[in-house]
């Protein structure tokens, strides 16, 4: 517990190496960080002093990915990293703020419920910012990631954005620092952790990663494959990355001699694992026991993963329309013919699409998109296959899902996305927008399954790729210069040649999932039908749940069905069935303080 005048801060899980203090001498300023802070004691040191200074900014851009409190002469600020793998929450109470990085102990406090919009519209919408400044839950508000929340004696709380880093970068000399960033990332893990154990997947993320940590010490490499991934080349990859390199002990786990496939172990909800939000890793909870299985009996004490390598290595696909914004309209419309050729798609509707997003305001596409989903018509306006080529250079859209939505549902969801149209920055660009989407998305699916992997192995996952400061140095180029048309990830190939197997950053293919996804949910169907039959959405009107067990079964049998969508409503529905909404659960009253605190 620190027990600084008014504020008054409880750590629960931590090991005591993850909380770290730096005060200055006079006592007007202090940097707290609490996680995986991989800041030296001079760095941290000299955050503070900037402090002293006015400059609280650079304390929130250490190394690592940690919760970071500022305390100086105007008061505190609280912030997560950018990614979200971090996140705050928030809500005023009679004493003043209560604020956490879990959103569910406050919903208790306040004995707030979840908010079933917000749920449903995570996976029927997208380039839509869903949660905003709002949580999973009702009452409960949410710092969003990038900005810090402040709190000083006799003014309100309130949410600012943490200044920018550097101004942007070309790919030359952005190179340097992505090779900096991340070898700092992987090395200081590397370094302090003890033993370490990594994914070794095969591509070129899992594979920059486990070959920067071999560089240090030895470790264990994990791949794991099933007959229809064995069918691709990830393993030879992963294979011969392990091969070349003497320091990393490699073991192979197979799914079907393991006994575990996707949507394994979710019969009974009670024994499953909470996480703070709903959690894609329920589905894969037996393939990752089993692949964890013997990091655990090697006794490591930092898992790395690859997670958020497209995030950051990659771009993504509108970024061709910041690209003519920028000017660079030759350039740009190469890309877009590459990315035409590509998808396999003509060109002239690509184009057409182009242009249309690149004169239409965000708002103005948020409202039709609204209209769209409260009048039923998405079905009209979306011909073709949900993945066509145009559909993913739109600003935002409806997902496949969405013909699950009773009329209630269709307006909640509609109202929601009504209310960001009335919000959001009318200078946004549409690859920045969905850039930082994925992102925080992408930060979220790592933070629950670290929070999993904690419950079940008390083993810590790590994700160097979302790190803050790595997050800096490679958005700090734009993505449609981080990348080329007809390449794959060369800013890992000019990052890490000479570090990294160059047969690994010559890759050219990335592997679908789709085959495993299906066999999974036609082994599991009784199981999965249970949980969908019990829908708590459905119950409250949102959902036809005729149509979701429809699309369930067409799953099943193999035909063309929204998995992603599926994915996520059942681990929605798992999530809501064992959420702990009991006060009791969550908070006690002390008779040292009488004061109540969280558990």
């Amino acid at each position: 517990m620190f027990d600084d005048g008014p504020a008054h801060i409880w750590t629960i899980g931590f090991a005591p190496g993850e909380v770290r203090r730096c005060s200055g001498h006079s006592g007007q300023a202090e940097v707290l960080t609490i996680g995986c802070c991989l800041a030296t004691r001079e760095e941290l040191s000299a955050a503070r002093t900037g402090v002293e200074h006015g400059g609280w900014a650079a304390a929130m851009r250490l190394p690592g990915s940690c919760l970071t409190v500022v305390r100086d002469r105007t008061g505190m600020r609280i912030a997560g990293d950018r990614a979200g793998t971090v996140t705050v929450y928030w809500m005023p109470v009679r004493e003043g703020v209560l604020w956490a990085t879990a959103a569910a102990p406050l919903a208790a406090f306040a004995r707030a419920e979840p908010n079933p919009t917000v749920l449903l519209s995570v996976f029927m919408v997208r380039g839509v910012d869903v949660l905003a400044a709002d949580s999973h839950f009702h009452t409960v508000r949410r710092v969003p990631p990038g900005h810090a929340l402040v709190l000083g004696a006799g003014r309100q709380p309130r949410t600012e954005a943490v200044p920018a880093p550097a101004a942007e970068r070309s790919f030359e000399d952005g190179a340097t620092a992505v090779h900096e960033t991340i070898t700092t990332a992987v090395g200081r893990r590397a370094a302090s952790s003890g033993r370490i154990s990594s994914d070794l997947s095969g591509g070129v993320d899992s594979g920059t990663v486990t070959s920067l940590a071999a560089a240090g010490g030895p470790l264990l490499a994990v791949t794991y494959t099933d007959a229809r991934m064995g069918e691709q080349d990830d393993m030879r990859y992963a294979e011969r990355i392990a091969h070349d390199h003497p320091q990393i002990t490699h073991t192979t786990i197979h799914g079907a001699r393991a006994g575990v496939q996707h949507f394994d172990g979710l019969e009974d909800p009670s024994v499953l694992p909470f996480t703070d939000t709903p959690s894609f890793t329920l589905g894969l909870l037996a393939i990752k026991a089993a692949q964890l299985a013997p990091v655990t009996a090697y006794g490591s004490r930092a898992h790395l993963t690859g997670r958020g390598g497209d995030d950051v290595l990659d771009a993504v696909p509108t970024m061709v329309i910041d690209q003519y914004r920028a000017g660079h309209r030759l350039d740009a419309f190469r890309r877009t013919a590459a990315f035409a050729r590509t998808r396999r798609a003509a060109l002239w509707p690509v184009l057409g699409q182009v242009a249309r997003t690149e004169r239409t305001p965000y708002p103005q596409a948020l409202a039709e998109l609204a209209n769209t989903i409260a009048t039923g018509s998405e079905h009209a306006a979306q011909r073709g296959p949900a993945t066509s080529a145009a559909q993913m250079l739109t600003w935002c859209g409806s997902g496949a899902a969405t013909p699950w939505l009773t009329h209630t549902g269709r307006a909640a969801v509609a109202d929601l996305v009504t209310a960001r149209a009335q919000t959001v920055r009318p200078d946004t660009t549409p690859g920045a927008l969905h850039e930082r989407l994925a992102l925080e998305l992408m930060g979220d699916g790592h933070a629950t399954f670290d929070q999993i992997s904690r419950q079940q192995w008390d083993l810590p996952v790590h994700a160097p790729l979302l790190d803050n400061l790595v997050v800096d140095a490679c958005h700090a180029i734009p993505g449609y210069a981080r990348t080329r048309p007809g390449d794959f990830k060369p800013l890992a190939r000019a990052a890490f040649t000479g570090n990294v197997p160059d047969f690994l950053l010559q890759r050219r293919t990335k592997t679908a999932f789709t085959s495993s996804l299906y066999a999974g949910l036609r082994a599991n169907a009784p199981a999965l039908r249970r949980i969908l039959d019990r829908s708590l959405l459905a119950e409250a009107g949102l959902l036809d749940g005729a149509k979701m067990l429809a699309s369930l079964d067409s799953a099943a049998r193999g035909e063309p069905a929204p998995l992603a969508a599926l994915h996520a409503l059942i681990v929605t529905e798992l999530w809501l069935a064992t959420l702990p909404t009991a006060r009791t659960t969550w908070w006690e009253t002390t008779t040292a303080h009488q004061q109540e605190v969280t558990r």
